[in-house]
């Protein structure tokens, strides 16, 4: 009797085991299933470069910088919380046309498509403007593009971050006033903006005509064709001139011949300012000794090495798996391109604490990316000591940041040689408004309504 009972309850405990095995079985089998039907944990950056061209000596540090830092955040930290990057460059070659066949080649590609797009061109950026809000893809445009795009109503897929081109304009006089002694002794001054004639090099005069209004000094407007290796009757004009002061609105080889044109008329270096994109290595290396105190803006950072570097090089370039040459990391437009990867990184983030941490959508990112809240604490804990300033965006407010500083070429590296410049948004954003309002007008366009979608109304 008690050999029949035990083998009754064997059975029926063989029975139980087997059923909660197929049960364990199935729900492995679900979760595997549901894990595919996810897709890959992957978040797709395009990378629109230029290796390649006239503009190629600037374009190929920043791609560099680009790619390092989404490299790194795979080796180092394994992904954003667990989501791999992937990337994949286009060549554009500065070249509008070819930005906009790489944007619909790769719009689509990546689980969930392209997390957002960095064309380094503001040609670029006015073509792909209206397709990327369509698309609902953010589009980061850090220290260039159209600058009314600061504003979030009207353009709520664009992202100035950091500065705009009004900006750069306005803190170069803010910085000549203060030389001079004041923004009241710039009347009668003569300022000459020497510019690539492209969306590019358009961009600063409106802010520049309408500070040469207020202050009273003239603004000479002196166009260079692309790609600006040309520039002799340019400067022979500024030679009859005999303009105070020079900004220099160049990119790639024009702004090193600018500065070699300046040399071969007696322009001084030191009356010479170039924006942001005309005031690194590429830009004086070319000139020689003659480049010595040339002056240029920085996008808040400059040249040199933090902690973010010494992580490049450790779990990159010693491991032989750094994108360009070791010895570039660092430099100006390294940092730059390095500086722009981040930000979109931090974009994914941010956007990861709402929706989830798995690969998402550019409209998605796109909250992220107007949310953003990099206070010095955070950035420095990412290893940007002292690079840059904290950064905070809202649905209105697109650029983040709108300061700048000035460096000089010592004939070896760039010094820092002034305090930080706040662009006076009080003279800049009635024309933002102005601007976007006509953008807004002209493609019949509704404005966002931030403060009902902050309300959920």
């Amino acid at each position: 009797m008690r050999l029949a009972t035990f083998k009754a309850l064997a059975a029926a405990v063989s029975v139980v085991a087997a059923l909660g095995s197929g049960a364990s079985l199935a729900q492995d089998k679900g979760k595997a299933a549901a894990k595919a039907a996810a897709g890959p944990m992957e978040q797709f950056f395009p990378a629109l470069v230029y290796r390649t061209g006239a503009y190629a000596p600037n374009g190929v540090p920043f791609a560099n910088g680009y790619g390092d830092y989404l490299k790194l955040i795979n080796a180092r930290d394994g992904g954003i919380n667990g989501v791999k990057i992937t990337y994949e460059e286009c060549e554009t070659g500065y070249a509008t046309d070819r930005g906009v066949e790489c944007y619909e080649r790769l719009k689509g590609k990546g689980p969930t498509g392209a997390a957002l797009f960095q064309p380094l061109s503001t040609g670029i950026t006015f073509a792909t403007t209206d397709k990327t809000a369509t698309d609902k893809i953010p589009l980061i445009t850090a220290g260039y593009g159209r600058a009314d795009s600061v504003d979030g109503e009207a353009f709520p897929f664009n992202f100035p971050l950091m500065g705009t081109y009004w900006d750069a304009a306005d803190i170069l006089v803010q910085h000549i006033g203060k030389l001079n002694g004041g923004l009241d002794k710039l009347k009668g001054k003569k300022i000459a903006l020497v510019y690539h004639d492209s969306p590019y090099g358009k961009e600063p005069i409106a802010l520049l005509q309408e500070r040469a209004k207020m202050h009273g000094f003239d603004l000479l407007l002196l166009p260079v064709t692309h790609p600006g290796v040309e520039q002799k009757a340019t400067w022979l004009q500024i030679r009859q001139q005999r303009p105070d002061y020079v900004f220099l609105w160049g990119w790639g080889v024009m702004n090193s011949t600018a500065i070699k044109e300046a040399v071969a008329t007696g322009f001084p270096r030191d009356k010479m300012y170039g924006v942001w994109w005309a005031a690194a290595e590429p830009d004086v290396l070319p000139v020689g000794a003659d480049a010595k105190g040339y002056q240029g803006l920085a996008l808040q950072h400059s040249a040199g090495r933090t902690k973010v570097h010494e992580d490049v090089i450790k779990f990159l370039h010693d491991k032989g798996q750094g994108t360009g040459p070791k010895d570039e990391v660092g430099t100006v437009l390294y940092n730059r391109g390095l500086i722009s990867a981040m930000l979109g990184v931090e974009g994914v983030r941010r956007a990861q604490e709402r929706y989830g941490k798995k690969p998402l959508t550019g409209e998605q990112i796109r909250w992220g990316l107007e949310n953003l809240a990099l206070d010095q604490k955070k950035l420095d804990a990412m290893g940007f000591v002292g690079v840059m300033r904290p950064i905070s965006t809202s649905c209105k407010e697109h650029g983040g940041a709108h300061y700048g500083r000035i460096h000089t070429w010592d004939g070896t590296k760039w010094n820092f040689t002034s305090d930080w410049y706040e662009a006076d948004q009080q003279i800049i954003r009635p024309m933002i408004q102005r601007s976007a309002n006509a953008y807004l007008a002209e493609k019949k366009l509704q404005r966002r309504d931030c403060a009902k979608e902050l309300t959920g109304g």
